[in-house]
């Protein structure tokens, strides 16, 4: 056992994870079927180790820039969240099959800055038609077919006909299949992640002749911080955002930063968030007991919209789901009366996409159906 918790920690300090756990589980007969043992192991093995950028593990004196190491309050939680989360990716089940009359094709799209697989879905009968487009960025540890089935959304665009693009973050990228969005390298426009997406969302809309002034993004977790870093950098490129359980863009300058914000910290960012700012209308979700990001940063992602800085009517109305969740819904209304801004604490609600199918990960059946609600706000906004 000890020789393995060695090798272990060998190949965790190289990065090589998948094989580390799969060198720990081996070590314990029912480490396949217990989750605490396996936890347990990995304590033991990572013990005294901290988390860089780039979210491998490096040795306890060389944590990044000396910030912090395990035994700082972030750097606890640091290890915490990631353990759980290459937990998760080493447990989870394959995505179960969802049938449906349109197509769901796989691609991949290479820029200078790297490549990305995707999965597109068109709707039955969409094919030549001039439909909008929805990019859907999924969160940590999930991939596009969990994605798909957990939020509904490609049911959702047969009844509302618009194609759904599913960006696929490999583990070559980020152990967690997180999209990077506390790296400064992937907040820029021009370079890293936001650039790989736009160059893949112009591809497609050229290659199927979509409507280029109906182009939305909504994300989770992970995703959805990714989510605003685009309509931060490109806002010419879509009409409305969608973020849920989310982060706001520019803040987080590294893994010690995202860990404070998603604490419900600042990150050190104050100033950086206040410097940026989206003319993008924008739908936010946040449980209120989100215990993997605060919901103190729903406020934060709202204060990077535009129409936040300006005299606008604010609304505010309660609502509660049948059987299920309530909520409260915080609108701003431009100058005309269209509400460019919507803001939905949802009371009792977790990191989960509220309204999604209990058949994908991290989602929550009792509501409200973000997805819907999103298409809605969406369908009211076209760029010119």
């Amino acid at each position: 056992m000890t020789q393995r918790m060695e090798e272990a920690t060998r190949l965790t300090r190289a990065g090589r994870l998948k094989e580390a756990m799969s060198l720990l589980q081996g070590a314990m007969p029912d480490a396949s079927h217990d989750e605490t043992a396996s936890t347990r192991a990995a304590d033991e093995a990572w013990k005294g180790q901290t988390l860089d950028g780039d979210w491998q593990v490096v040795g306890e004196e060389s944590g990044p820039q000396g910030e912090f190491t395990r035994d700082d309050t972030h750097a606890a939680r640091a290890w915490r969240t990631y353990r759980d989360a290459t937990a998760s990716a080493t447990q989870a089940k394959q995505a179960p099959t969802d049938v449906l009359p349109g197509t769901f094709t796989s691609g991949h799209f290479t820029h200078p800055a790297g490549t990305r697989e995707y999965k597109l879905y068109i709707p039955e009968g969409g094919e030549g038609q001039t439909l909008p487009l929805v990019v859907m960025l999924h969160g940590c540890t999930q991939g596009p077919d969990d994605f798909a089935i957990g939020t509904a959304m490609n049911h959702l665009a047969e009844a509302q006909p618009c194609c759904v693009l599913y960006p696929a973050q490999p583990m070559s990228a980020n152990h967690s299949r997180c999209w990077n969005w506390f790296r400064a390298e992937d907040q820029q426009r021009e370079g890293g992640e936001p650039a790989i997406l736009a160059g893949m969302i112009r591809q497609l809309i050229a290659t199927h002749e979509l409507d280029a002034r109906r182009v939305y993004v909504a994300g989770l977790s992970a995703g959805g911080a990714m989510a605003t870093t685009l309509a931060m950098t490109y806002p010419e490129l879509f009409a409305a955002v969608g973020v849920h359980s989310g982060l706001p863009h520019g803040v987080a300058r590294g893994l010690p930063d995202a860990m404070a914000l998603m604490q419900g910290g600042t990150g050190g960012g104050s100033a950086r968030a206040r410097s940026w700012a989206s003319a993008v209308p924008a739908i936010i979700f946040h449980g209120d007991r989100d215990t993997t990001v605060h919901p103190a940063n729903a406020d934060r992602i709202a204060a990077q919209y535009a129409i936040t800085h300006q005299q606008t009517r604010v609304t505010v109305e309660q609502g509660q789901v049948k059987h299920g969740h309530a909520y409260t819904r915080t609108l701003h209304h431009d100058a005309t009366g269209t509400p460019c801004l919507e803001q939905w604490q949802i009371q009792g609600a977790g990191h989960a996409w509220s309204g999604g199918s209990n058949k994908g990960s991290y989602t929550d059946p009792k509501g409200p159906d973000a997805s819907r609600e999103m298409l809605r706000f969406f369908s009211h906004h076209s760029r010119g």
